[in-house]
């Protein structure tokens, strides 16, 4: 069993109302040393938070306003209860950023929101947890000048291009890998050799995603080990290697005790 640490799952949702704790025993028995539970809304935080303080130094969480939701940012509203968050333990801004391929918000309000999560990250002196969908342009530009304010972050379940995952590690910034990297149609393992040893990051983003052999069901933290192996066959190294750069960089991210 190689530990390991899920730097990105969603179980606050109501996926997980009616067996969160044996997900969380499973979590444990796969190998699991911690897991983030992502606040991608302020209401989703405050669930996140009080899975947190039942499950200690194992469950960590984070407070932010998704992309998808930026059409309803109130910056008083929601910068004000961020901070609040981050006052009562969350470890990271997010999970905000830019979605231009759904577009559920107005391009410049998603912008509007993730700028102003950012200076809120440089205030507070927090990582962010940061989604990007065909938003390459100006993800990069934001990601450049989060960098120069020495505001790091992570950009998770990462498919992007070689030229946005260079400019983020050029940033000082991770990048964390999903259960898609097992599927069939994954094609890019050049990627996951460009990322180096200190900026690798692994995730379940459960409830979504499951890896391959599990693909179609309720993805779970247990299964990060599927994800993690085939980073390290990719990579050319060991289970144990991967897992223990993981684990070593998330804590460092995070500042995870």
């Amino acid at each position: 069993m190689q530990p390991f640490i899920d730097s990105h799952a969603h179980l606050a949702d109501p996926a997980f109302d009616t067996d969160r704790n044996e997900v969380i025993t499973r979590a444990r028995t796969a190998g699991a040393c911690g897991i983030v539970c992502i606040g991608e809304s302020l209401a989703a935080a405050d669930r996140a938070q009080l899975l947190a303080s039942v499950h200690p130094r194992l469950v960590y969480f984070t407070a932010g306003v998704h992309p998808h939701d930026a059409g309803r940012f109130d910056p008083a509203r929601d910068l004000a209860g961020i901070e609040q968050r981050v006052a009562a333990g969350a470890c990271a801004i997010g999970e905000c950023g830019l979605d231009y391929h759904y577009d559920n918000a107005p391009r410049a309000q998603q912008r509007h929101a993730f700028e102003s999560q950012l200076a809120l990250a440089a205030r507070l002196h927090r990582p962010v947890v940061v989604h990007t969908r065909d938003a390459d342009d100006d993800m990069g530009a934001l990601i450049a000048g989060a960098g120069t304010e020495q505001v790091r972050g992570v950009l998770h379940c990462f498919t992007g291009s070689h030229a946005l995952a260079a400019r983020a590690l050029e940033a000082g910034w991770f990048i964390s890998f999903s259960g898609i990297v097992t599927f069939k149609r994954w094609v890019d393992d050049a990627l996951l050799r460009l990322v180096p040893d200190d900026r690798l990051l692994a995730e379940s983003d459960s409830p979504y995603l499951a890896p391959v052999p599990h693909r179609g069901k309720r993805n779970e933290p247990a299964w990060v080990p599927l994800t993690l192996a085939r980073l390290a066959a990719a990579r050319g190294v060991s289970v144990e290697l991967a897992g223990r750069a993981v684990t070593e960089n998330a804590r460092r991210l995070f500042d995870l005790s």
